[in-house]
């Protein structure tokens, strides 16, 4: 049931590839999800027109999450051509309230409201309600953020940062390899120039290269963990151990910097298709392996969130700090 004059809300999770859709008819309440191709859309706006026009529906508050930062008025996807005003958008749409915040950031405020079967857990350990959490996914880029508990009872802060473009530092021999690869492509390597979907098309095609078996053309994403998982095709399998061994070094790094003891957590589109094959990478091993903090990172639990489009819960719960139920 509705509530008149709060709900429907408008929820819209924006992605390099897709964006998904829904209507919240009471708090945490959300409706069918229905995904758009970002390619098929001219404008953010006209995807969200041809939702609300087959819908039916004319909600006064939505809010937005996108794949890159927002710090102002003026949005421009990192990932794709879109760009738009906030407050335009708002006007044009005839919403009251338009919240526009980063991907991420809505993700990380999502965490407490996420179902216990909609997280895997990788490492054991008890996350400590009163310390931060860290948020960790690659997908079409790298998304990093935390959440950090507020003082006396404050509801729990979600930072917005770009962290998946911090420096990343080989280890192995392949990993080298692909770092190379995108350095001699790319001039800067960021953490998500590798642990993306391109980047492990990316780190494919470099041992490929470096192997003599460059294929005709370069594999996706998609077909890279099939040879892997599928497979066992060698090149694939080594492609994943170099993403995976990323992984948990990235991750172990901002979980130090956060002082995750509240979790660390791996969303993102790629890494919940193989909860099982990160298990038995290297990932856990390279999570660990930082010199003397070793002991402070086998306390923190590892989860991967499992669960469908909860980006969306966390623009639920942004939304309703804004405006509160009954508004």
């Amino acid at each position: 049931m509705s509530l008149p004059g709060t709900f429907p809300r408008l929820l819209a999770d924006v992605g390099g590839t897709n964006v998904r859709f829904t209507l919240e008819r009471a708090p945490m309440q959300l409706g069918p999800i229905t995904a758009l191709k970002v390619a098929d859309f001219p404008s953010l706006e006209a995807a969200v027109r041809h939702y609300l026009a087959s819908a039916g529906e004319a909600p006064r508050h939505a809010a937005v999450g996108l794949a890159n930062p927002v710090t102002g008025d003026q949005v421009k996807l990192t990932n794709h051509s879109w760009a738009f005003s906030v407050d335009g958008m708002r006007r044009s749409l005839g919403l009251d309230t338009l919240l526009a915040i980063n991907d991420f950031t809505a993700l990380a405020l999502a965490l407490p409201h996420l179902p216990a079967q909609g997280l895997a857990q990788l490492r054991a350990g008890e996350p400590q309600p009163s310390a931060p959490c860290v948020l960790i996914g690659p997908g079409t880029g790298l998304g990093v953020s935390g959440l950090v508990p507020g003082h006396v009872g404050a509801s729990a802060v979600a930072l917005a940062g770009e962290g998946g473009h911090i420096e990343v530092m080989p280890e192995t021999d392949d990993e080298w390899v692909a770092w190379h690869a995108a350095r001699r492509d790319f001039g800067h390597v960021s953490a998500e120039r590798l642990l993306s979907g391109n980047g492990l098309s990316l780190i494919h095609a470099a041992l490929a290269a470096a192997a003599g078996e460059l294929p005709l053309a370069p594999l996706s994403p998609e077909q890279v963990t099939a040879g892997a998982l599928q497979h066992g095709d060698p090149l694939c399998v080594r492609s994943m151990r170099v993403f995976c061994g990323l992984l948990g070094s990235v991750a172990a790094d901002v979980a130090l910097v956060l002082g995750a003891r509240g979790g660390v957590y791996i969303g993102g589109g790629i890494v919940p298709r193989f909860v099982g094959a990160l298990r038995a990478s290297p990932f856990c091993q390279r999570f660990l392996a930082k010199g003397r903090m070793r002991v402070y990172l086998e306390a923190l639990p590892v989860f991967v969130v499992t669960a469908a489009h909860p980006a969306l819960r966390g623009l639920s719960e942004a939304l309703s700090r804004t405006v509160p139920a009954g508004t």
